[in-house]
């Protein structure tokens, strides 16, 4: 299968320049039609043989650039998947700018919390995409119907926190991993406090057992001991309240907190803080692209064999496993 990608920029409404606009790459499953437009412009036409495909908004973590998930928006492309990466860069907490996921602190606060999105960048990315697939190289090639927000660290907390279909009409399923729902102690809740996570949607949440990022952030929950899966695990034994049967577990022997980002830049983010991985780095990422894009198929696609092949993934003779669950 060939994969493509095309850029669009999407402003961010009631943000002030120069940081109201969010850099997207939308790729896709493309074919080859070996036109003059296609070898002169470089632009790929979608595969029309393809049914129109569910949509996958990867939001990332803090300072982690849009290319480090790029390994994964290729494999859910394969499949037929339409997946977007994007940038946003914010002053989200006074004197700190960064790339971030697009996310309302103050819409956090035990004030506001549940009352309105505090993803900001969900809606207008989907806004956008409604009209990519109106008229231009994607016309008719998006179900928007079928979208999944997934992300990474602070981007799959945001992902978590905002599957809602009621906000975001369309969204089916959200996964998310070195992420959870604690309440951090700063923006005014008690000590060991999680977010009513939204249970609406399927849910699948990954972590590592060496997660350095998760284990040095518990202070920031009322927790002096760090653990890097606790709050992960607890996020889904404790804050998600469905027991449908389409929430799914899998905690990774030997995965840290950048084993989602590839390749890992260290220049920028909080590599430094995170633990060494202690199995295979390809074998990880292996584990976690079939994770995902089964999920996605399963619950974006209706493939029942998706769900059976996703079950098997989380077996409990999985090597690469230290704990799974489905409820």
């Amino acid at each position: 299968m060939t994969v493509r990608a095309i850029y669009r920029a999407v402003a961010l409404p009631g943000k002030e320049p120069p940081y109201d606009r969010a850099l997207l790459k939308i790729y896709y499953a493309a074919r080859h039609l070996g036109t003059d437009e296609e070898r002169n412009s470089g632009v790929v036409a979608p595969d029309l043989d393809l049914p129109p495909g569910p949509v996958v908004i990867i939001l990332p973590g803090i300072n982690i650039a849009s290319e480090a998930y790029g390994w994964l928006a290729r494999a859910l492309a394969a499949k037929g998947a339409v997946a977007v990466t994007f940038e946003v860069v914010a002053e989200e907490m006074p004197g700190y700018v960064s790339l971030t996921p697009g996310l309302s602190i103050a819409d956090l606060a035990p004030d506001a919390y549940g009352k309105r999105p505090s993803a900001t960048a969900i809606g207008p990315i989907l806004n956008h995409l409604a009209e990519i697939n109106e008229k231009g190289l994607l016309a008719g090639r998006l179900n928007l119907d079928r979208v999944v927000l997934g992300g990474h660290s602070a981007g799959g907390s945001v992902a978590l926190l905002n599957a809602r279909p009621d906000w975001f009409p369309g969204v089916s399923a959200a996964f998310c991993y070195g992420a959870h729902t604690g309440a951090a102690t700063g923006l005014g809740y008690p000590e060991d406090s999680f977010f009513e996570t939204p249970s609406q949607v399927p849910l699948l949440i990954m972590g590592g057992t060496r997660d350095g990022c998760v284990a040095v952030s518990a202070t920031r929950y009322g927790d002096s001991q760090g653990s890097a899966t606790e709050r992960v695990e607890r996020t889904f034994d404790e804050a998600i309240r469905s027991d449908r049967g389409d929430a799914y577990l899998a905690i990774i022997e030997g995965a840290n907190h950048f084993s989602m980002a590839y390749p890992v830049d260290d220049s920028t983010g909080r590599r430094f803080v995170d633990l060494s991985t202690t199995a295979p780095d390809a074998s990880i990422r292996r584990l976690l692209r079939e994770l995902v894009v089964n999920f996605v198929l399963a619950y974006a696609s209706d493939d029942r064999a998706a769900v059976r092949h996703l079950k098997k993934l989380l077996a409990p003779d999985q090597p690469l496993l230290r704990r799974s669950a489905i409820r």
